[in-house]
């Protein structure tokens, strides 16, 4: 017997594959369509790691499945190309980004194709080329026609050592994500895209999705829904307002002092001159803690009086108006009304700098004797004048409305979310259109002017400038409404601008006069299957989901969310860490597709563990999924060299049953993505022909019923194992492929056993056993039981105290002398 020659198998099979074109899709085609799509890689390194086959592998087996059930299939690739690494490596090693990312585009490819991976590579795109990013750049226009992209002067997080800025999703635990550099703060003009108008409409979509509970969860805290009131507090001798919102307007009796976010724009105009030395101090050291730092619950309390009082609208008492970094610019209207008696923060604040603190809610109406912490339950309304007496959800209805009646505050609801700032001082993304005339203002470039180019010859010194402007031909321009000498932007787009619609591009990569087709996109849309990493819950995924919302709005879909259903992807880890070049125990793919080739690195990481939580490499597990391939090659070639030619029944009645069985449980499975428990199920399949062979001669083996085996065999493994699994059912006498034929049907009929086994017990002992059909009544398996000679024995002169019956498991009889 031979042994499955990989090499030989896997290079022959891409080959005829390319050549026929098998997996170019006909987006024509009647048949239902299934759009089905990974999150594309960032060509970054030189090659795909194991996290890349991880989400490619497991999610081309599920494409390939739909393909067999009868779907017209979808399942494009492309590169996220644009990005901060690129970069890096440039100012490193002295390689332009446009080099070094197309070489590292072409291995990908490469590495792509070795998967065996049903890609149409004619729908292939590369968010770095003009020819992608100008759509980009129109996307950008798009938005600030309508009153979503501004541009504003703002406190950003600024990585001192990748010198740019990071949105604050990029931010994980005061670190750079990156780099994993302290953050700090920046002040600069900076382009937003105005998300948190669709934050209701992001909210509201989380129940057409077939998403993770967890993704959506996360995505719901993101966005951070409050409902409450927004209160004017007017300053003391000024004619300034300070508006706060609160979803407890019911404390707002309980108000003994004010606090705004250092970087709030009141501070200035408000601090007073014995003040400002001490002011300006704190503002400048709060900008060197990270948000999370200064939110943390754990971190002692800091902060300023800046010398100057706000007016409570409800009693008109004077409170002082401090600073403190645990209130930030970014939630809210950067400033809170402390209440003390009702807030833990506040409360331990106040305690500190000795300040007021006043109970307003009790639990049962009764002032207490002494706070020791501060009581921040619903309860009943004391020390609120008019509104004493009144439980907190009254009192809260009540109270907004007296503030709306006296123009002092109204009903608002607030999020957490903050606009999407997109603008990045690097050089490898796409320019932002957007040109600065000395008479006209900001002017955006006209859509005929697009793309505007991202010019080849700059310096990159790593400074904290956009890298554009060391390329003085890109940089002067003149402005498309006067014609007057202007300046270009010279910021870049954050590439999740890229990775926000490119799933509309790919049904028409090449299309010339728009950013997609209507009628295509309306067909193929949303994507039926995404699949990839739950890191991009607060990101790329809530960012898609906000392009495809204003595209509806504008009437330029039919759809309103951009993925039906997602699936999140686990870790690899080794040894039970996670894999790292410094710890030495990254799993190099390459080396294994040498060793024992795609299929079989394929169908290991399926076998490893569940899909969703991931699994733990093993050198030698790998070997158990080669010897197991190997197993069905010669299972074919047994079957091929000894035809079978007989009609028995006894035994292929098993056979049978396991295919039809087999079929429906690996469906299941697939349909779950559960790809470890569907190749355990196929593999127990194979044992059971292997047994058929040792049970029945050749000569009297079911030749009809081995024959479905074989196929059925050969079927289910497709998805996992394409190149073998095509190479097989070409030599068993198909002419077509493998997936173009249908994927198999069971009978539910067949997979129901006509006798199953009873143990037989005598007083707990097991003595025997019996076949009886499922779901006997008791009184037929105890007669089956007394019936047998073994028992017969056992029971022969005694007396028969009782039978227990477990239905289709054992029957128990208790007997005496």
């Amino acid at each position: 017997m031979s042994t499955y020659p990989f090499s030989e198998i896997e290079a022959k099979w891409q080959k005829i594959w390319e050549e026929q074109k098998l997996y170019r899709v006909d987006l024509d085609d009647p048949r239902e369509k299934f759009y089905c799509l990974v999150m594309f890689p960032y060509p970054s390194g030189d090659r795909l790691h194991i996290g890349h086959w991880y989400n490619f592998g497991p999610a081309d087996t599920f494409a390939r499945y739909k393909r067999m059930q009868g779907y017209n299939v979808f399942e494009p690739i492309g590169y996220d190309a644009f990005g901060l690494p690129a970069e890096n490596y440039a100012i490193k090693v002295g390689v332009h980004p446009k080099i070094s990312t197309q070489k590292n585009i072409e291995k990908f490819r490469q590495q792509l194709k070795a998967i065996g991976a049903m890609y149409d590579f004619s729908k292939e795109i590369n968010t770095s080329s003009s020819e992608y990013y100008r759509w980009t750049q129109w996307f950008f226009l798009l938005l600030y026609k309508h009153g979503l992209a501004y541009r504003k002067k703002a406190p950003v997080n600024w990585c001192p050592n990748c010198k740019t800025v990071l949105a604050n999703e990029q931010v994980v635990n005061g670190q750079c994500e990156r780099c994993e550099s302290l953050v700090t703060k920046k002040d600069l003009e900076q382009w937003f895209f105005k998300i948190t108008d669709y934050a209701e409409k992001l909210l509201e979509g989380h129940d057409r999705i077939d998403w993770p509970e967890k993704t959506i969860t996360m995505q719901k805290n993101w966005i951070g829904k409050s409902e409450g009131a927004q209160i004017k507090f007017r300053v003391a001798d000024s004619d300034e307002v300070i508006e706060v919102f609160t979803t407890r307007p019911d404390t707002l009796f309980g108000v003994t002092y004010m606090v705004l976010a250092p970087e709030h724009e009141l501070v200035d105009r408000l601090t007073t001159g014995g003040q400002r030395e001490q002011v300006d101090q704190y503002v400048s050291r709060s900008r060197m803690a990270s948000d999370i730092d200064r939110t943390s619950t754990e971190r002692e309390k800091t902060g300023v009086f800046i010398g100057a009082y706000a007016i409570n609208p409800l009693n008109q008492e004077k409170v002082p108006i401090w600073i403190a970094d645990y209130v930030l610019l970014s939630y809210g209207t950067g400033c809170v009304m402390a209440v003390p008696a009702h807030d833990e923060r506040d409360f331990e604040f106040a305690c500190k700098f000795n300040l007021p603190i006043r109970e307003v809610i009790s639990p049962d109406g009764t002032p207490s004797a002494k706070l020791e912490s501060a009581f921040i339950e619903t309860g009943i309304m004391i020390n609120s004048g008019q509104f004493n007496g009144l439980e907190s959800k009254r009192g809260i209805t009540e109270v907004i409305d007296y503030l709306r009646a006296n123009d002092l505050g109204e009903a608002r609801v607030n999020y957490k979310l903050r606009d999407w700032l997109i603008s990045r001082q690097r050089y490898w993304g796409a320019p932002i259109p957007i040109v600065y005339c000395p008479s006209c203002g900001v002017v955006p470039v006209p859509e005929a002017d697009l793309p505007v180019l991202l010019p080849d010859e700059v310096e990159f010194k790593g400074k904290g400038e956009s890298p554009l402007l060391t390329n003085p031909d890109f940089v002067h321009t003149t402005c498309p409404q006067c014609g007057q000498a202007a300046t270009r932007e010279v910021d870049t787009m954050d590439t999740f601008v890229c990775s926000s619609w490119y799933f509309l591009r790919y049904p028409n990569p090449r299309l010339g006069d728009a950013a997609f087709n209507k009628e295509i996109v309306n067909k193929w849309l949303p994507v039926d299957q995404y699949i990839g990493g739950a890191e991009h819950a607060v990101m790329h995924l809530l960012y898609a989901r906000f392009f495809i919302k204003v595209l509806h709005d504008l009437g330029m879909v039919d759809f309103y969310e951009p993925f039906k259903r997602l699936f999140h992807q686990g870790t690899i880890t080794r040894e039970g860490n996670k894999m790292s070049k410094s710890r030495g125990n990254v799993v190099s793919p390459d080396k294994f597709i040498d060793d024992y080739g795609s299929d079989t690195f394929r169908m290991y990481m399926m076998f490893m563990g569940n899909y969703a939580d991931g699994g733990d490499w093993s050198d030698e597990g790998i070997v158990g999924i080669s010897r197991f391939l190997n197993r069905v090659w010669r299972m074919v070639e047994i079957i091929e060299e000894n035809p079978p030619t007989g009609t028995e029944t006894t035994e292929s009645e098993k056979i049978e049953r396991a295919r039809h069985y087999t079929i429906k449980m690996v469906s299941q499975d697939l349909d779950r993505f559960h790809f470890n428990t569907a190749i355990s199920r196929i593999m127990e399949m194979v044992n059971e022909i292997y047994l058929y062979f040792q049970n029945v001669r050749p000569e009297a083996q079911n030749r009809d019923v081995l024959l479905d085996a074989r196929s059925a065999v050969l079927l289910l493994l497709a998805p996992f194992a394409p190149h073998m699994t095509e190479e097989l059912w070409h030599r068993i006498g198909n002419r077509e492929s493998i997936f173009a034929a249908k994927w198999p049907d069971y009978d539910e009929e067949k997979i129901k056993t006509k006798s199953i086994p009873i143990v037989i017990q005598v007083n707990g002992k097991v003595r025997d056993n019996i076949e009886a059909e499922p779901d006997s009544s008791d009184d037929r398996i105890i007669e089956l039981a007394l019936a047998t000679d073994k028992i017969r024995h056992y029971v022969e002169g005694k007396q028969i105290v009782k039978t227990i019956v477990v239905k289709n498991k054992l029957i128990n009889i208790v007997v005496r002398a």
